[in-house]
């Protein structure tokens, strides 16, 4: 008899395996919600699916009466501007910075420390000072998603650049690679699907920052709109709001996976063998 610990589901039973969490929670909440509004059909802590939609089509389908805009549609565009600017920023200063510190021992030295430190400070803490030196506009949200994952990003750069193998260095300047020729053609395209990989693992935090900074000083954005309507009880937009960020994440997650995939094969295929 084959023991649990040895079985592996097939295509199929993965499908299913993975789908059963999520229809076993929505079975729950639809039992719940329909407990409570029975008791209570005003009760607004687990609105019907019927009143989710009903509030999502009015956001997302009907201009406002304010300013005509599509709601739904002007926090999305404007929440995922935020995040893949401040996430660029931090990809492109934590891969320079990881690099040339995990690459050149006087810079490791020096800045190593210092990085280590800097980690540490709760991003958060940040935004008041932000908001005192840049204002209120969006130059301070994309800020503090760039500080608060771009520590995370050159730590993890600068480990990976020093776990690449010493004698490849040596082979390359043995051929008469000067250390920036070492950097660039040697280390660079071996940092790159890492620096993805690193981009991905921070995308959780970068949203966390995102709907922080969008719920204290902004006038749209997924964040500001969740914020918003909390003083109403509003549960009937605020859960389907949570439920687009969360595919939101799951889908860049996934074309970055696919870019790294497409760009890098041969980063997959080592990691595979």
């Amino acid at each position: 008899m084959k023991r649990l610990i040895n079985k592996t589901p097939g295509l199929r039973g993965r499908w299913l395996l993975g789908l059963l969490p999520f229809a076993l929670l929505l079975a729950l909440y639809l039992g719940a919600s329909d407990v409570r509004l029975e008791a209570n059909p005003n009760d607004k802590l687990l609105p019907s699916i019927e009143q989710m939609g009903a509030a999502m089509h009015n956001l997302a389908f009907e201009p406002s009466k304010r300013n005509g805009d599509y709601l739904f549609w002007v926090d999305t565009a404007s929440s995922l501007q935020r995040l893949l600017l401040g996430v660029a920023i931090a990809a492109l200063i934590g891969l320079v910075l990881g690099l040339l510190t995990g690459a050149l021992p006087l810079v490791t030295a020096g800045v190593s420390p210092l990085l280590t430190v800097v980690s540490l400070v709760p991003p958060l803490a940040l935004l008041p000072i932000l908001f005192i030196v840049v204002g209120l506009g969006e130059v301070s949200k994309v800020a503090l998603i760039a500080i608060g994952i771009t520590p995370f990003i050159a730590r993890d750069i600068l480990r990976r650049t020093q776990e690449i193998p010493a004698q490849q260095l040596i082979k390359a300047q043995t051929l008469g690679a000067n250390s920036a020729q070492t950097i660039v053609r040697v280390l660079l395209p071996q940092i790159l699907p890492r620096l993805i990989d690193a981009v991905r693992l921070s995308l959780g935090s970068g949203w966390l920052f995102l709907i922080a900074a969008e719920a204290i000083a902004a006038t749209d954005g997924l964040g500001y709109r969740i914020f918003l309507v909390r003083r109403y009880l509003s549960m009937d937009i605020i859960l389907p709001y949570v439920a687009w960020i969360t595919l939101l994440a799951f889908v860049l997650d996934q074309l970055l996976a696919r870019a790294n995939d497409w760009l890098f094969p041969w980063h997959k295929a080592g990691h595979e063998s």
